[in-house]
């Protein structure tokens, strides 16, 4: 017997009432019942933790050049699996795989484009660290029967849906299709994720920033200034005492953003001068900006928003400020006066 009152939304529900209401069509409903079934056996995996035989390296790396752990790879295939004989996929990328992987000919494909991040924050597994995969959808260009990784390369504005999956006390969907941000939690003993939290909402000011400051000395100087005078309290230039808050896992440090405000920031540093940031735009930055963005808050480089970026690369990086919408604009701010006094 469920605890949840007789009202409680599915996410099977919320789904069929949005394609009643027009806003999705069956197959975007179906592609995410689908990546919500694989985060629920992604979920399971990390739960066992020792047990399940899957923490520790891979013994691989991916195309980042980074270490691979035993969950990184089994969560990708999860996905892959998952999604390939659905029809309602042309093609996926992930963040672990060099190149895209078409539906392979024994399946009929769809018309989206499926990308994700299958297990963000993945160093933080052994440890016991709150985890997730994060996903975006894209549409495929209409006339194309075999995509390749330039169709992926869509600005995050045309993202129809966007979400994250976070594996932590207990397991959430945040889930968007373009009207509104919303979060599930999984019911275990239903197997079925439901409705907790309509309509996110991050508020506009906020007094908590997450970065990690053991980069600042690689930091450009207007990052230098701007966290110099977060760090300067009431007596500095911004007038209130900030707190900060890292857990160096993108989904827990934006889940909690999305839950009670803050900002978030990788920003550029000369540690690595080749990159243009830390973060991928495609797996990472554009779902996650369009999931704040949809929760009133804004996702920027530091000198523009994000959504708008027209990628180049299936891999491109970017440097990343989002949340609260005022101290997304103050960064913009230090920015835009470095540029203006160089």
């Amino acid at each position: 017997m469920s605890n949840h009152p007789a009202a409680s939304i599915s996410l099977t529900r919320y789904l069929i009432e949005e394609q009643r209401a027009g806003r999705i069509n069956a197959e975007l409903r179906q592609l995410i019942a689908v990546v919500a079934r694989a985060c629920t056996s992604i979920s399971i995996a990390v739960s066992k933790g020792a047990l399940g035989g899957v923490l520790g390296d891979a013994g691989t790396g991916n195309v980042q050049g980074e270490a691979q752990k035993k969950l990184d790879v089994l969560s990708n295939d999860i996905l892959l699996e998952a999604n390939a004989w659905g029809g309602h996929l042309a093609a996926c990328a992930s963040e672990e795989m060099d190149h895209c992987q078409p539906i392979p000919d024994a399946y009929p494909r769809g018309n989206f484009l499926l990308l994700f991040d299958p297990l963000d924050g993945s160093s933080n597994i052994d440890v016991n660290v709150s985890v997730g995969t994060i996903f975006s959808v894209l549409r495929c260009p209409d006339g194309v029967t075999t995509p390749t990784d330039e169709h992926f390369l869509q600005p995050g504005t045309a993202q129809v849906a966007a979400g994250y999956c976070i594996y932590g006390p207990s397991t959430m969907l945040v889930l968007s299709v373009g009207h509104g941000t919303h979060a599930f939690t999984l019911d275990r003993e239903q197997g079925a994720f439901v409705l907790t939290q309509g309509d996110m909402r991050i508020p506009d000011e906020t007094a908590e920033f997450a970065i990690n400051v053991s980069n600042q000395r690689h930091w450009e100087p207007a990052m230098q200034q701007y966290v110099e005078d977060l760090l300067a309290g009431k007596q500095g230039p911004r007038g209130k005492d900030f707190n900060m808050r890292w857990i160096a896992s993108m989904v827990a440090d934006v889940h909690r953003i999305l839950t009670r405000g803050g900002i978030f920031i990788y920003p550029w540093d000369r540690k690595d001068p080749s990159k243009p940031g830390k973060l991928r735009l495609m797996y990472e930055a554009n779902p996650m900006g369009m999931l704040v963005e949809q929760a009133g808050g804004a996702a920027s480089t530091g000198r523009g928003r994000i959504l708008d970026i027209a990628p180049t690369q299936l891999h491109q990086r970017v440097p990343v400020f989002l949340g609260s919408r005022n101290e997304v604009a103050a960064v913009e701010r230090y920015h835009a006066t470095a540029v203006a006094s160089a």
